[in-house]
């Protein structure tokens, strides 16, 4: 199972409210008489980036049958928060299309991205069974260790949407080499759609980092203050025995797994400490690790990290950048997007395993492996003494390329790091850093010189930008969210510094990147409240348009509509904004017009254009009353026995007393409670008002009088009646 997929139901709830002012929305201010539950920051960010992902601002767009479902949130510097959202097509995952939101405690939307995706016309019907699925996707190595139940999954490849089942086979080529081969069968044809490998190669007494401390059990060498990380044999099993660990033998494993841990440890302190990002999986922890390979070979399989010996057999290959580079894969891995299948995609993960293996050596400051910016120089992997690949200079390495126009699509991956580690090395050090340190050349058509702004920053820059990554992600892209990623966490001054960077290798200047200079570009944000919604012929619906200043000063909006069917027009009242302010969408409807569900854009046209859908369903069937006309939706999965408190664990503001709805959907026949609960000075009072029950129609209402301004919605699965993948639904409500 692919823990990233929704394997539960979806169900969403609507909110809303009888009296015209009630329900303020998560964008009001709270009332100052007030106190507030802590969050609010944090419950506004998220707000407005799910308002982006369910309106399909710009590179959200989705269709009908699509939803993006949230499925990781990261704070970061300055009042930032990551959102990052997997598209869903009729309750099936689709690998490809993902897309993040980068948005603020103020509740405005700061940066979008998001790969490109078709609009998904695809049958989910599958012709060919999961066994047989699972039986070609084995056939694909030589030797299966295990397997993952297939999964099916609509990917998008080529600009098309395939059904496919997922699967996950780890074992061996018939090269004998380790693989974790994520592959897509074909559910109609049962061909192969895509298959990729996730394997990229290459106090304790220590023999690379001599005598230091690391995190373990009394008895065994593993970390639980670090989720599962452990560290043992190829048999998968923690070493066991006590402290002081390893004798300091190059060869001894448990002397191995010492490096291995104190790299690793280093590394997660790294990252909390310098960059507040929690874990190399994001979530406190890291995949275990495997000492005792018996070939030349270190590598990542998205389930562990596996290490091996020397060429010579001199020593095993565990010093500090090879065991953080192979973590920092699983960074790549975990952050959104994950791993892409084109070789620059490749290229760029290992280029960010070296680049975590740098910062982890200058982190450590290890005076028996001192900070550099070479790769595998300590382990001596193939008996000549000399490094595996080289950051300030990468062609001093089998002529490695400096620069992005050497790449094609035929660039070897480890190679293919080349370029991005130049630019890491430019940004952090410069191209003439003095103290010892290496100059670094520029390539053609670059500046004459780059000043570095130091290892801490460059690597903040750097992570900030992976956490604006998708499955689409390439040098232009990683170019894109570095600038946005410096100019918001630091300034015009380092992003300035970006810049000349990339310029440096020659990745040239992207349409719509982030201007550095010490102003900020004028820009604004559109977002729909409701973003769908359903009408008889002859009838008419509407939506708020609603906008905000997210950069520069407040500026007019133009909104206009397009894409409506026959015998459909829009209007907008007003017809043009100050951006901050909102607009009433009408979207009347003719008799006569065919049934149907109709996407219309929404256009804001100021500085910038932004685009927005609106998803119109003409004679489909209404919700129930209390559903209709939502002003608030929030979406999230649950299993059995979960709680769930939305948005997102946080609360609403209310600027008046009144009648509060919720409006629950889920699959029909599931089993839940709702509540809504208040908030009393100190704490949620109680357990709040309760309703029982989805039902036959997958519907649930439920009333409350609210006689304070602050409440939370509290959703609890309490059985599942079968297994296997229920059909995300939206809500609507008012």
């Amino acid at each position: 199972m692919h823990p990233s997929r929704l394997t539960a139901a979806v169900a969403a709830l609507a909110l809303s409210a009888s009296l015209a002012t009630a329900l303020a929305g998560t964008a009001a201010a709270a009332p100052q008489a007030q106190p507030v539950p802590p969050g609010q920051g944090r419950s506004l960010a998220l707000a407005a980036a799910d308002g982006a992902a369910a309106s399909g601002l710009d590179e959200l767009r989705h269709g009908a049958d699509e939803e993006l479902v949230r499925t990781s949130v990261t704070p970061w510097a300055n009042g930032l928060y990551f959102a990052s959202y997997e598209r869903s097509y009729r309750g099936l995952p689709v690998v490809g299309g993902d897309a993040v939101v980068v948005s603020d405690s103020a509740g405005k939307v700061r940066e979008v991205t998001g790969a490109a995706a078709p609009v998904i016309k695809v049958s989910t019907r599958a012709k060919v069974t999961a066994a047989a699925a699972l039986a070609t996707a084995r056939k694909q190595l030589a030797s299966v260790e295990s397997a993952s139940a297939p999964e099916l999954t609509v990917l998008l490849k080529g600009g098309k949407a395939v059904l496919t089942w997922r699967t996950l086979v780890i074992g061996r080529t018939a090269q004998n080499a380790p693989s974790s081969l994520d592959t897509y069968v074909d559910a109609h044809t049962g061909s192969v759609a895509r298959a990729t490998d996730k394997i990229l190669h290459a106090e304790g007494r220590g023999y690379h980092n001599g005598n230091v401390t690391i995190d373990t059990a009394a008895s065994s060498m593993t970390d639980t203050s670090r989720g599962s990380f452990k560290c043992g044999g190829q048999n998968g099993s923690a070493y066991t025995g006590s402290s002081p660990w390893g004798n300091n033998g190059a060869n001894d494993l448990v002397t191995a797994c010492v490096d291995i841990m104190y790299a690793a440890q280093k590394e997660h302190s790294m990252l909390k400490e310098w960059f507040g990002y929690n874990g190399q999986n994001g979530q406190g922890g890291m995949v275990p690790a495997r000492a005792g390979l018996g070939e030349v070979n270190a590598y990542y399989d998205g389930t562990k990290t596996t290490y091996g010996r020397a060429q010579t057999g001199s020593n095993q290959l565990t010093a500090i950048d090879v065991v953080a580079h192979e973590y920092g894969h699983e960074i790549f891995d975990r952050t959104p997007g994950s791993a892409g299948s084109s070789n620059e995609n490749g290229g760029l993960n290992e280029s960010t395993g070296d680049i975590f293996g740098a910062l982890t050596e200058h982190y450590a400051n290890n005076p028996n492996d001192t900070p550099d910016y070479t790769v595998g120089e300590e382990v001596n992997f193939f008996g000549d003494g000399k490094p595996i690949r080289n950051m300030y200079n990468p062609s001093l390495v089998g002529g490695d390329p400096n620069c992005y126009p050497q790449l094609n699509s035929g660039t070897e991956v480890h190679a293919a790091a080349g370029p991005q580690n130049h630019w890491f090395y430019l940004l952090a050090e410069g191209s003439n850093p003095g103290g010892g340190k290496p100059n670094s050349p520029i390539c053609s058509g670059g500046p004459s010189s780059v000043t570095g702004i130091g290892i801490q920053k460059a690597g903040k820059i750097f992570m900030g930008a992976l956490l604006m990554k998708t499955s689409s992600w390439n040098h232009l892209a990683a170019r894109r969210a570095t600038l946005t990623s410096a100019k918001n966490t630091y300034g015009s001054v380092e992003c300035n510094a970006v810049k000349a960077a990339w310029n440096a290798i020659g990745v040239p200047a992207q349409s719509g990147e982030t201007d550095c200079g010490g102003t900020t570009t004028p820009d604004f944000s559109l977002a729909l409240n409701p973003s769908s919604g359903s009408v008889q012929a002859g009838a008419s619906v509407t939506s708020t348009v609603n906008t905000s200043t997210t950069g520069g000063s407040a500026q007019t909006v133009q909104l206009s509509a397009s894409g409506a069917p026959s015998g459909v027009t829009v209007s907008f009242s007003p017809s043009s904004v100050t951006s901050g302010s909102s607009s009433t969408m009408t979207v009347q409807v003719a008799a006569g017009t065919a049934n149907g569900t109709y996407p219309i854009t929404v256009t804001g046209t100021g500085s910038v254009t932004h685009t927005v859908t609106y998803q119109l369903s003409v004679g489909t069937t209404t919700p129930p009353t209390g559903c209709a006309n939502s002003e608030h939706t929030y979406q999230g999965s649950l299993t059995s026995g979960q709680t769930a408190v939305q948005p997102d664990g946080s609360y609403y503001y209310s600027a008046t007393s009144g009648t509060h709805v919720g409006c629950l959907r889920g699959p029909a026949g599931k089993d839940y409670d709702l509540y809504l609960q208040k908030w009393n000075g100190s704490g949620w009072g109680g357990r709040g008002r309760r309703r029982h029950g989805v039902g036959r129609r997958g519907h649930q209402l439920l009333r409350h009088r609210g006689l304070l301004p602050v409440h939370r919605p509290r959703v609890q699965r309490l059985r599942r009646v079968h297994a296997g993948p229920e059909r995300p639904v939206t809500g609507a409500g008012r």
